[in-house]
């Protein structure tokens, strides 16, 4: 059976279904039996936060989450405390440190908010580890089971750039919440009273008569590397993970009159799981990926892009909600070059307009896209949302707008 007629366990149950996940992120055909490193799709993205349940309580109200679990003192954790949301099949666990001694908190004061690991579900994780190794890759856990009443969950991890990782998971015998650790919690606990015997849930009600989710799927995580080791950490998810390489946007793609940078996109066979990877690029003044590199210290996630089937409900949500998103200038929606460009779409110009959503148009089709401000203190991490109609591309149409509206905010911020 091909890996695009196949769904992992925990999409089986969250939905989206198969055909609704082939329209949001662009799934493609793809023959499993051949991979040398199956994946089978996104487990998790994992967070460092300063304040995870003041993030889980965020990412209910303003990103409309759903709260499915949670460890901390409680439930014998002692150094951290964590939170398990999702929405569609988009699942975020945000973990803050409560030791004086965590290492969470030596990677929040180095780093800020920002993912430690993107965890993907996999279906063997003993032939995975054995296959990254014999290639390279530094293993930093080794194969395990986590057991509870549930059943059990295989689990390794490996290392990949900046102190990002990989954790490779097998729950195709586990029916829990989340791991072996966690209860399960959810986000109407306090409307309803129950608080069970774990003290504090940060559990959060969604408002009545609001949207259902506002995003359903995790299209692509975005890292950003030093200058000079883009190609080094292409080839290493070429060599130990069998990725291939599906998009590369050099010189003029990507730069503009002040900054430039390079991109190259990974992905697994049948695309689910795809990592743009940047660097910047010599230039009269300093990119947004220096930018990030400085402020991060090091590499890392730039930003997650989550998949949406209604972008406009989408934005206007999250904007009466707080979220800020970068600003569009009125000439990108004047250019006759968009119009004869992208042709016809589902959402009138005009609208995306008064919103500053951007539009672009490959072979396969069309997308829409908008990108927030940084979420944190620091102007690291971001998020883009997109909506996709047969798009398989990146929006590169768009890039330079993009980087402009980046270079724009970089000088509010004395960066440029």
């Amino acid at each position: 059976m091909s890996g695009s007629e196949t769904s992992t366990s925990w999409q089986r149950s969250a939905e989206p279904d198969l055909d609704q996940m082939r329209r949001l992120v662009g799934l493609v055909e793809h023959d499993t039996a051949a991979d040398p490193f199956p994946v089978s799709g996104w487990d998790a993205v994992v967070w460092s936060v300063g304040n995870a349940t003041q993030a889980a309580l965020f990412y209910q109200t303003v990103f409309g989450m759903e709260l499915l679990a949670y460890s901390g003192p409680e439930t014998g954790n002692r150094d951290h405390k964590a939170y398990v949301l999702r929405s569609g099949a988009v699942r975020f666990v945000l973990k803050g440190g409560v030791d004086p001694a965590s290492p969470l908190l030596r990677h929040h004061r180095r780093h800020g908010e920002g993912v430690i690991d993107i965890a993907l579900e996999v279906p063997d994780v003993d032939h995975c580890v054995a296959h990254a190794r014999a290639r390279g890759a530094t293993v930093v856990e080794e194969p395990h089971d986590l057991r509870d009443e549930h059943g059990t969950v295989r689990v390794a991890a490996i290392a990949t750039y900046g102190e990002t990782r990989h954790s490779l998971v097998d729950r195709s015998r586990y029916t829990g919440p989340y791991l072996p650790g966690y209860v399960s919690r959810t986000s109407d606990t306090r409307r309803t009273g129950d608080t069970g015997d774990t003290g504090d849930t940060s559990g959060q009600a969604r408002p009545a008569g609001g949207p259902g989710r506002l995003f359903q799927a995790l299209d692509h995580v975005v890292g950003n590397v030093e200058l000079g080791r883009l190609d080094e950490w292409v080839a290493f998810y070429n060599r130990v993970m069998g990725f291939t390489t599906m998009a590369e946007f050099v010189g003029g793609d990507v730069a503009t009159r002040y900054s430039a940078l390079m991109s190259k996109v990974v992905t697994n066979g049948n695309h689910r799981v795809k990592l743009p990877l940047n660097e910047p690029a010599v230039s009269a003044r300093r990119s947004q990926i220096d930018e990030y590199l400085d402020f991060y210290d090091g590499p890392g996630v730039q930003h997650l892009a989550l998949a949406t089937s209604d972008i406009i409900t989408t934005v206007d949500v999250l904007r009466a909600r707080g979220v800020e998103f970068l600003d569009t200038p009125d000439a990108y929606y004047r250019d006759p070059g968009l119009r004869a460009r992208v042709g016809e779409v589902r959402v009138p110009v005009e609208e995306l307009r008064t919103r500053g959503i951007l539009v672009d148009r490959d072979e396969d089709g069309y997308l829409l896209q908008i990108f927030t401000r940084p979420i944190g203190d620091r102007p690291t991490v971001f998020f883009e949302f997109i909506e996709r109609h047969g798009a398989l591309g990146f929006g590169v149409g768009n890039f330079r707008a993009l980087f402009e509206a980046i270079e724009r905010e970089q000088a509010r911020r004395g960066n440029l």
